[in-house]
């Protein structure tokens, strides 16, 4: 059983930066295959992040510049530092790991931008 459990979110004003952050509980065989997504109010869930199966990172192109991918391999956790903040960031921000044919999810955390 793999479990997600994202934190971090909360709300900041326009220019502001957040970090997220991923932990991971479970039998995780590699730390690649790791990404953000995040779903806007009323939007549909969009690619933000991650970590491909090679461990290249990877970022949707409107993000790049403004948001950076890490991880701590020793925590089990993969970090997402979003800089510069706009109020069309606003969005439930979740956790995906793709294992052994297997996709999961995490709850999500709220990110909310204002203006």
């Amino acid at each position: 059983q793999v479990q997600l459990v994202e934190s971090g979110g909360g709300l900041v004003q326009a220019g502001g930066s957040l970090r997220l952050s991923c932990a991971t509980f479970g039998k995780i065989f590699s730390p690649n295959n790791m990404y953000w997504y995040r779903q806007p109010p009323g939007k549909q869930r969009e690619f933000v992040a991650g970590f491909t199966s090679g461990g290249s990172e990877n970022y949707k192109e409107s993000m790049k510049g403004r948001f950076t991918i890490s991880r701590d391999n020793a925590k089990n956790t993969v970090y997402l530092q979003m800089n510069s903040l706009k109020p069309e960031d606003t969005a439930v921000y979740y956790c995906n790991k793709y294992m052994n044919g297997m996709t999961y999810w995490g709850k999500g955390t709220l990110v909310t931008v204002s203006s």
